[in-house]
């Protein structure tokens, strides 16, 4: 955590540096990161800082998110006039890059607007061509303290390594959404998950068995969560976070996992779980259109 608040500190220093120099060639190595870009923009969420978000973001900022409106000058005023009121603040737990796509596991306390006094998310972020933040999609849940693993919806490792193994790491991913969730080829679980699995879903319990066990009771009392597509697949090193559509509790879901990989098994999982919300939607983008 202390990395990720250098990094904001950081990105907020170089933004202002790139910010009020010439758009000239030698400016260029100047420019912050994506990943400074990112931490600058969340501390200017918690700062209310307007004028770095116009600087960040792009005009025609697109908001996937269901209840906020579409658009920069829309976000800005969010964090001023209800944001702000309330107190809210993020928290930076993982950010993992993939091309212009920056996730970000999040805690937000404080955070009455979102629905709950502390909530986590996943948040993602697309940076246009020349560097702007033009787009974002997120899922929100609940945070729950009494969970049945012992770990909390956010702790454990954070440090990114592997990186030559990002493809194989997104395919497997890719597989475990596939073969276990969507039910192609369950019994290929064990080829996928380590038996020492850490789960932070509140209700799962650690381990292999731990998911087996919870599959068996979904299936039994009929409620099985449904995985029925995959959009979107951000990976870097020996983290991948998936972004699919499915249906749970007799409602269409954001499902969110946020894998962390080991010798070519997942070793660690995190996940946000969002109903689609059909009513009091603030824009018509869709929580999944864009990726």
């Amino acid at each position: 955590m202390k990395n990720i608040l250098f990094k904001s500190i950081l990105g907020f220093s170089l933004l202002f540096a790139f910010t009020s120099c010439n758009n000239d060639d030698d400016n260029t190595a100047n420019e912050p990161t994506q990943k400074e870009k990112a931490a600058a923009f969340l501390e200017a969420v918690n700062t209310r800082n307007v004028s770095t978000i116009e600087a960040l973001v792009t005009e025609d900022y697109i908001q996937h998110n269901p209840f906020l409106p579409t658009g920069r000058a829309a976000f800005a005023q969010v964090v001023t006039t209800v944001l702000e009121p309330n107190g809210t603040t993020v928290e930076n737990q993982r950010m993992i890059e993939d091309g212009n796509f920056i996730a970000m596991h999040n805690l937000w306390t404080n955070a009455a607007p979102f629905g709950a006094d502390t909530v986590v998310t996943f948040d993602i972020i697309r940076f246009d061509e020349n560097g702007k933040i033009a787009e974002h999609w997120d899922a929100i849940q609940p945070w729950e303290s009494n969970t049945v693993n012992g770990n909390t919806m956010v702790d454990g490792a954070t440090t990114i390594t592997d990186l030559d193994q990002t493809t194989a790491n997104k395919t497997l991913a890719v597989n475990i959404i596939q073969d276990v969730l969507m039910g192609q080829n369950p019994t290929n679980i064990t080829n996928y998950i380590a038996e020492d699995y850490i789960q932070h879903n509140p209700g799962i319990d650690n381990g292999l068995v731990g998911i087996q066990d919870a599959v068996a009771y979904l299936t039994s009392i009929n409620n099985m969560f449904q995985y029925n597509t995959i959009h979107k697949v951000i990976g870097e090193g020996n983290f991948v976070l998936t972004v699919s559509e499915g249906t749970w509790n007799g409602t269409s879901n954001a499902f969110y996992d946020l894998f962390r990989m080991e010798n070519g098994k997942a070793v660690e999982h995190w996940d946000v779980i969002q109903p689609v919300p059909t009513e009091g939607l603030a824009n018509d983008n869709g929580m999944f259109d864009g990726f």
